[in-house]
């Protein structure tokens, strides 16, 4: 019986192969869950695992790859500038950051590995949380408590309504439930209703 000859595997620049297997580990990680195997992961490349083992060393380090692509690349640089520029009403500030943020993270990919790795108690999840907390849900704490001084809001109130914002994407995504189409309307109101709390604000 006559069988065909593997084609060879098409050369690539390490960075164009690196960005080429980080790229599939996204997608193969939003379906599985980081607890996917290599070994798989290189057949749905078409590679050998010994090549994924030569750009990552060890699977920890491809993990690692994939929060910063998926998870620290989506945050902003002038996000924390935008909350802080009091020259914009409080509303309008952390409606364009959620706006933005929404739109950034509201993927099949972002969505799916974040809940995967929070379920499988992934460091990665925590320190993506922390890193949000640090940059983000502080100063818009800061600035909440500047506006409705001398009233006092907690970390746990900017985490409920960044849990509510958060779900609009989960439903969406993982429970694979309607939702709008356009989710920014629904954010806005999110936004807008957790600010009416204080009177002035909205």
């Amino acid at each position: 019986m006559h069988t065909e000859p593997p084609k060879p595997r098409r050369r690539m620049a390490p960075q164009d192969r690196r960005r080429q297997i980080v790229a599939g580990a996204v997608s193969y990680f939003a379906e599985t869950g980081l607890s996917g195997n290599t070994r798989d992961l290189s057949q749905r490349l078409g590679v050998t695992q010994s090549l994924i083992f030569k750009h990552f060393p060890t699977k920890a380090a491809l993990h690692e790859a994939v929060y910063e692509q998926v998870f620290l690349s989506r945050i902003e640089p002038h996000w924390p500038a935008l909350l802080r520029d009091r020259r914009l009403p409080l509303i309008a500030r952390m409606g364009q950051f959620y706006t933005e943020y929404t739109r950034a993270i509201f993927t099949y990919e972002w969505m799916r590995i974040f809940m995967f790795s929070g379920l499988e108690g992934a460091e990665l999840n925590r320190r993506y949380l922390g890193h949000l907390q640090q940059v983000i849900l502080s100063p818009m704490l800061e600035e909440l408590n500047a506006a409705i001084a001398p009233a006092e809001a907690t970390p746990e109130d900017i985490w409920r309504l960044h849990g509510s914002i958060i779900y609009i994407g989960i439903r969406r995504f993982v429970y694979q439930t309607p939702v709008p189409e356009d989710e920014v309307p629904a954010v806005l109101d999110s936004v807008a209703h957790f600010l009416g709390r204080w009177p002035g604000l909205v």
